[in-house]
């Protein structure tokens, strides 16, 4: 514990500012029903009211209250985003890590159905496969899951690959050390470093992902609040933008504020990662 509040001590500006933001976002997405003053999807008010001291970010199309959606929508987009993530690198780099210290006919079976898998473009793939099995939660978590673990999946088998070389796996190997020894005790932690930037990597991808296809209407279906069917709901509204009264300006700002919540928190996510990667790689400055 002393360790860890030492190194947190030492951490740069950047991932101190980075770490302050995704702790906020955390503190939101857990604590949504007590920190939104309306229900989920409550219609209390008349549609487009702009911001007032009742409606802190106006009502929406139908008059749900904005501020209430964006906290919820918060726990939604995030919370789906990190489950998928943590599934896809699962997936991806445990199978990786299996191919490259197999070998033989796994690793070339997998690597070719990884291969066709990546030759699709991902958007097309899952808009394909999300229209013919549905738009469920279940669903799009699969689905964003399978294609993400390609990408782990090249990364985490040319890691190992380079570690296995090394000499202190064949000591292992001639002691009599098993598969799963091997794995866990010598290649990954060799290859902690670029699988944890991967993760932050792959967590911002997703998070995207997610919001580009709620954007388009086959990501979280209405009622429930997401950030990028926020900004495809709200986006009609800058045509009412502009300064010569505030009420017409907040129609404007309306879809910047979930846009603004996604660009965010990438950029949070990168800070800290850049600082993590740093400190597994073992370099001073």
């Amino acid at each position: 514990m002393n360790a860890l509040l030492k190194t947190l001590r030492t951490a740069p500006l950047s991932a101190r500012i980075g770490m302050a933001l995704i702790a906020a976002y955390a503190v939101v997405a857990l604590l949504a029903p007590l920190l939104a003053p309306y229900p989920e999807a409550a219609i209390v008010g008349a549609k487009y009211l702009p911001w007032s001291a009742e409606h802190w970010l106006g009502t929406d199309m139908l008059g749900r209250d904005v501020l209430s959606r964006m906290i919820y929508g918060a726990r939604n987009t995030v919370g789906i985003a990190l489950l998928t993530t943590l599934l896809a690198f699962a997936l991806g780099a445990g199978t990786g890590l299996l191919a490259a210290t197999l070998g033989g006919w796994f690793e070339t079976t997998s690597s070719r159905l990884v291969d066709v898998l990546m030759a699709v473009p991902s958007l097309i793939f899952a808009l394909l496969i999300l229209t013919i099995a549905g738009t469920s939660v279940v669903a799009l978590v699969l689905v964003i899951a399978v294609l993400d673990s390609t990408r782990v999946f090249r990364l985490s088998r040319a890691v190992a690959q380079g570690i296995l070389t090394m000499d202190y796996i064949e000591v292992a190997r001639m002691r009599g050390e098993g598969l799963g020894w091997i794995i866990r005790r010598e290649v990954l932690p060799n290859a902690s470093a670029p699988l944890i930037a991967e993760f932050g990597l792959r967590f911002c991808f997703v998070f995207l992902f997610i919001s580009a296809l709620s954007f388009l209407g086959l990501g979280l279906q209405p009622p429930t609040a997401d950030w990028g069917s926020m900004v495809r709901e709200s986006a009609k509204l800058i045509a009412f933008a502009n300064f010569s009264s505030w009420q017409a300006a907040t129609f404007g700002l309306a879809p910047l504020l979930p846009a603004g919540a996604i660009a965010l928190l990438t950029v949070a996510v990168n800070l800290v990662v850049d600082w993590v990667l740093h400190l597994s790689s073992g370099l001073k400055e």
